[in-house]
């Protein structure tokens, strides 16, 4: 009897399960989404985990490893990508003890009670770091960052070591509760364009970290992924030659064809690829997404899913017809 654990892991090694392909909602939905689907009925009471539930999809466990501890002070107004933490070296060296947090600021408990869901096979485990282009970023803000390869980069290259041994410290305390079926890199770096940075810089700056952890997850059974959106098909060969095997979102707006990565990319693992722009548009849309999407869907190391947070504009009534026809070719892409 299939799992939702066991459907995962024969997806990601390019095998079938016996019934359907992983009906998962990786990225939930905006909070706007939720609040529209309460006023439409839905249960105010139910969490992101209890939502899954209710809508019958396999449920899976997420934990982002914090890197800025309770305390720390923001220079500027703003937070993540509008604003800055730091502004040059001797910023990082003030704000240095406020990184990197020690203990690891996660629920030991309640991680040990989603471990045993995963143990019995009822729910995946995945956990986040934030990648090397992406912690930067979030510390100095977006525009400086990327004059920091060329004005400070002493500075990237030491946030990226110490990036490096905060990641492994995480893999090696949450290690005692258990092993996560896959991971992901935080590292949006591409608009509809294409990537932000040169190769030569992704070289100099990214891939050298990615070298140092991707064999030790890879050593403890955990799959590496990276989650950037945007155009991302010219990055994956970037990331295959670092030992990266897969991606997620894959956004169709962006001019991601996912039938076409994987003709280039046959084995490559990916996750989501449903253009989230026609879930409101009725039954002939969305049965026309699937059947672009089938192709790879047959063809293993692939699930389905929304290419990112399901909108505000999706009712209620939507998103049920969407499930309804998921299932529907879940089990196709299987027989």
């Amino acid at each position: 009897m299939e799992t939702v654990r066991s459907r995962f892991l024969k997806v990601m090694s390019g095998q079938m399960p016996a019934d359907r392909l992983p009906l998962m909602e990786w990225a939930t939905w905006w909070d706007k989404t939720i609040y529209r689907w309460r006023d439409e009925g839905l249960d105010p009471n139910l969490d992101w985990i209890a939502i899954k539930r209710h809508f019958d999809l396999d449920v899976d466990y997420q934990l982002w490893f914090p890197q800025i501890m309770p305390g720390a002070v923001q220079k500027r107004p703003g937070s993540g990508h509008q604003g800055s933490w730091i502004e040059n070296e001797a910023d990082y060296e003030a704000m240095r003890p406020y990184l990197y947090p020690d203990p690891i600021p996660f629920d030991r408990e309640e991680w040990k009670r989603r471990a045993d869901d995963q143990a019995q096979g009822n729910a995946v485990i995945w956990i986040t770091f934030s990648g090397f282009f992406w912690w930067p970023r979030e510390l100095l803000g977006i525009e400086p960052h990327l004059y920091s390869f060329f004005d400070q980069p002493q500075l990237i290259h030491r946030i990226n070591q110490d990036q490096v041994g905060y990641a492994l410290r995480c893999l090696e305390e949450f290690g005692t509760i258990c092993t996560p079926d896959f991971m992901t890199f935080g590292e949006d770096m591409s608009y509809n364009h294409g990537p932000m940075i040169s190769k030569e810089q992704y070289d100099e700056f990214m891939a050298p970290y990615y070298r140092q952890v991707v064999p030790e997850l890879k050593r403890r059974g955990i799959i590496p992924m990276i989650d950037s959106d945007g155009n991302v098909e010219p990055l994956i060969q970037w990331f295959e030659e670092v030992g990266l095997e897969g991606i997620l979102p894959l956004e169709r707006m962006a001019g991601v064809d996912v039938n076409r990565v994987r003709s280039r990319h046959p084995k490559w693992k990916m996750v989501g690829a449903f253009d989230k722009t026609v879930m409101h548009r009725g039954e002939g849309a969305i049965r026309a997404e699937f059947e672009r999407l089938m192709p790879v869907m047959r063809s293993g190391y692939y699930i389905p899913s929304v290419d990112h947070q399901t909108p505000p504009g999706v009712s209620l009534e939507d998103y049920h017809l969407y499930l309804k026809l998921f299932r529907e070719y879940a089990a196709a892409a299987v027989q």
